[in-house]
């Protein structure tokens, strides 16, 4: 039969004694542990009396280790700094890790694309990316920052709003060869992709068109808007964009954007994460950086639309 393990003292009396005994000064273990000198003082006197003996001879203005104190004093020390070590190497492993829930369209056109000058700027924080639409508890999962499609309520979380969620129709240049749009009404005309989304009828309300009739459409719904954009650019109908996402595609022709209305929500692309962790690095430097990169992009966004009105 095992014998039963001893019953441990409480932690905080052995952690003030191995700093005691490390210092050989109640004076500077309590400097170290954010402690005055009586609670140190308190807390090795109910150490010594549950061990039932001295582990400190008090001398005027110091004091040293009884034979007890020099027996108990390495095995505490040595547990001790096995613990600084695991938690050292747990906190090392954490803060080289930068974990991502994010938007299918963000991440595959915004953030992945610019991610190499992250980690350019912070070589030793590792990314790692997943992808997904779910609301975010960060109080069950392991993630350190989400980035999300929202009206900006996000309680107990720090948030950033990244920018706004504009929306305009798109489609392939060989769509609408060979036919004018003079009116957005004209694009009622063409194949609508995922007619269902509420966001045609913010568009179309917004154009001067409310509550426009696609129920002659076939009710497809693709659910992602990356995958909305390529079934454009594939030239199988009008598709809602953010043009913030399709730069390139925009500006290579593969789409189209026959009018310059932009319509919005009220929702926004934010950057959240818990509060308890504003100050953890990694999360600080991603913040950063990203908040940087969008204030770029408006700052490049504004000399492009100077340069084009001749202002």
């Amino acid at each position: 039969m095992s014998k039963p393990l001893a019953k441990l003292p409480p932690m905080s009396a052995v952690r003030v004694f191995e700093a005691a005994a490390r210092h050989q000064s109640f004076t500077r273990a309590a400097e170290e542990l954010g402690m005055t000198q009586a609670a140190v003082s308190y807390q090795i006197r109910m150490l010594e009396d549950r061990i039932g003996a001295p582990l400190f001879t008090r001398l005027p203005r110091q004091v040293s280790l009884t034979a007890k104190g020099r027996q108990l004093a390495p095995a505490v020390t040595e547990a001790f700094e096995a613990l600084r070590t695991a938690f050292a190497g747990v906190e090392e492993a954490v803060q080289s890790v930068l974990s991502i829930t994010t938007l299918t369209t963000f991440a595959a056109n915004w953030l992945i694309p610019r991610l190499g000058r992250f980690q350019q700027l912070h070589p030793n924080i590792a990314v790692q990316l997943s992808v997904s639409s779910q609301i975010m508890d960060f109080a069950q999962s392991e993630f350190d920052i989400a980035i999300r499609s929202s009206n900006g309520e996000w309680p107990g979380l720090e948030k950033h709003l990244l920018f706004p969620n504009l929306f305009t129709p798109v489609c392939s240049p060989d769509l609408i060869r060979g036919h004018t749009l003079k009116e957005p009404a004209d694009i009622l005309k063409f194949p609508i992709i995922s007619p269902s989304d509420p966001w045609w009828q913010d568009w179309f309300a917004a154009a001067g068109i409310d509550n426009v009739d696609l129920s002659h459409h076939p009710d497809n719904s693709l659910g992602i808007q990356q995958f909305e954009a390529m079934a454009a650019m594939a030239g199988q109908g009008f598709a809602l964009i953010n043009p913030y996402f399709f730069p390139g595609d925009l500006a290579a022709g593969r789409l189209v954007q026959p009018f310059d209305l932009l319509a919005t929500s009220e929702r926004g692309y934010w950057l959240v994460y818990p509060k308890a962790r504003k100050r953890s690095a990694k999360i600080v430097a991603f913040r950063d950086w990203m908040l940087s990169e969008v204030e770029g992009d408006a700052e490049r966004t504004a000399t492009l639309a100077q340069k084009e009105t001749g202002a």
